[in-house]
């Protein structure tokens, strides 16, 4: 027997009020609800129109997924970022809202003419991604340590008719090489969370999301950004731009780093919850 919206909205909260809180119950229904072509709205001026049994069977076995702990975007395989919808599984961070401040940042600051763009550790592609379809003939390339993850952003690239080079490599290897001078801007959103902050972090994050690309040793909190800055020296042409995403315990000693390594114009950034979030960095080559 077919089950009504009505129907659907009680089952969710019938098995997810215990979990969830009301807001994000609320959430959650309407995000299921999307998949199966019913929006907000629909939802709220039809609660007798009904979705099929295969539908409400494929939602049984979301729910117990959900009710596991398990993130609702590896739930239903897609989360969107900066307008554009991305596949995400469990190989890749989920695009987070923070993250797209830091796109928007080198959108706005960005004054180059067809920029040649690095985004290092890019996971599912979203930076790199959302930066090639915003900024008029940029041209991308971008790295991550793990073949998982360049698959996923390759087909997320595809999935948003996009084109950027995608290169499976690790920031540490010793055969990463580009050629001296060739980048307008390097981005990077590295793993900056300390082994000591996990008993802060959410269940549905430490249990499920990729720890290569969250954690960092507590003794070496700048392990990755230190290694990219060097880097960066090499590759960013003059007056060539540097941008991370950062941990906001560090943001001080990452500009302290930046400006060590004789970058200029150094500034953090903080982020709609006013969390220093954000470092961007001229280089100028002596």
């Amino acid at each position: 027997m077919d089950k009504t919206i009505s129907d659907i909205q009680t089952e969710i909260r019938r098995q997810l009020a215990p979990i969830y809180p009301k807001r994000e119950v609320l959430q959650i229904i309407f995000i299921l609800l999307e998949q199966f072509g019913v929006s907000q709205v629909q939802a709220i001026a039809y609660p007798d129109a009904k979705i099929s049994q295969t539908d409400y069977e494929k939602l049984q076995l979301q729910l117990k997924r959900l009710a596991n702990g398990e993130p609702i975007q590896y739930v239903i395989g897609y989360e969107w970022f900066m307008g554009l919808k991305f596949i995400v599984n469990a190989d890749v961070l989920i695009p987070r809202p923070e993250t797209a401040e830091l796109v928007q940042l080198i959108i706005n600051q960005n004054n180059t003419n067809s920029p040649k763009i690095l985004d290092i550790g890019t996971g599912s592609g979203c930076i790199a991604i959302a930066l090639k379809k915003m900024i008029e003939n940029a041209e991308v390339t971008a790295i991550d340590i793990s073949e998982k993850a360049i698959k996923v952003a390759q087909k997320n690239a595809d999935l948003n008719d996009t084109n950027v080079n995608f290169l499976c490599k690790s920031v540490f290897a010793d055969n990463l090489q580009f050629t001296p001078a060739s980048f307008d801007i390097i981005v990077s959103n590295p793993p900056y969370i300390t082994e000591s902050e996990k008993l802060q972090m959410r269940a549905n994050v430490l249990d499920f999301e990729p720890h290569i690309a969250l954690f960092v040793p507590n003794g070496n909190p700048l392990l990755f950004y230190k290694q990219i800055a060097e880097y960066a020296q090499i590759w960013l042409k003059n007056g060539g731009e540097l941008y991370f995403e950062i941990n906001e315990r560090f943001g001080s000693e990452t500009a302290q780093m930046l400006d060590n390594l004789s970058f200029s114009d150094i500034k953090t950034h903080k982020d709609f919850y006013q969390k220093d979030r954000m470092i961007s960095a001229l280089w100028n080559a002596k």
